[in-house]
């Protein structure tokens, strides 16, 4: 009789688990190797350009570059030359160095090449007006003397920045100027009075250039010059 009983236990517990099993089943489902996994925590990827996702990116505006203790700028220059033009790029980012040299490079043949023909109208935009004041004079001087200079700037093969420094919001970077020039003064017969128009000879100038970082122009201006060693 008690075999009895208890295979009747047996029975009912196997129909309750039984009964379980499809509930949970119902509830929770079953795998198929068909469920929509966690995507991975990485981070996003541009979409391939060309394709219909990239076309319907909106790119979002630039946004500032590192710290300018992070960007090199005449890593071979002397600490306080690196220094000023720091804060100069700090307080200008459009600055660059090379860019500046080039323009200095171009400035400084312009302006020996007007000096020597006396041409007041190309050296007026570049000079500050203490300076211009005084090329004017000695092309006066010139002219009033009946001279004339002749000046070949053969190359220049040097310019090496020797300050750079920023008050307020002007900018002052002066440059060493090494060039290959022949120069000779004739009086107005054409006879030679100085300088020899056959002779090369290496020169150094050192010019200093000023801009206000304020100002839409980009150009520099001439505000000081002195021979160089």
């Amino acid at each position: 009789m008690s075999d009895g009983f208890a295979i009747l236990d047996i029975l009912f517990f196997a129909v309750v688990a039984a009964f379980v099993a499809l509930r949970l089943r119902s509830v929770l489902g079953k795998r198929t190797g068909h469920e929509r996994q966690r995507p991975p925590r990485i981070q996003p990827q541009p979409a391939p350009v060309g394709s219909e996702a990239s076309e319907k990116v909106v790119p979002l505006p630039e946004r500032r570059r590192a710290p300018l203790e992070e960007t090199p700028i005449a890593a071979d220059a002397a600490p306080d030359i690196k220094q000023g033009l720091t804060r100069l790029r700090l307080a200008d980012p459009s600055f660059d160095l090379d860019h500046f040299l080039n323009g200095a490079r171009t400035a400084f043949a312009m302006i020996v090449e007007a000096f020597a023909r006396g041409d007041k109208a190309t050296l007026e935009p570049l000079l500050a007006p203490s300076v211009f004041a005084s090329f004017a004079a000695a092309i006066d001087e010139r002219a009033r003397l009946g001279q004339t200079l002749e000046t070949r700037l053969v190359a220049i093969s040097g310019a090496e920045v020797l300050a750079a420094d920023l008050e307020g919001p002007i900018a002052r970077i002066t440059v060493r100027f090494t060039s290959e020039q022949s120069n000779c003064t004739r009086d107005a017969s054409g006879r030679i009075v100085e300088g020899d128009p056959d002779t090369v000879e290496t020169v150094v100038d050192v010019w200093t250039f000023e801009r206000d970082i304020r100002s839409p122009d980009p150009n520099w201006l001439l505000v000081e010059t002195r021979s160089g060693a």
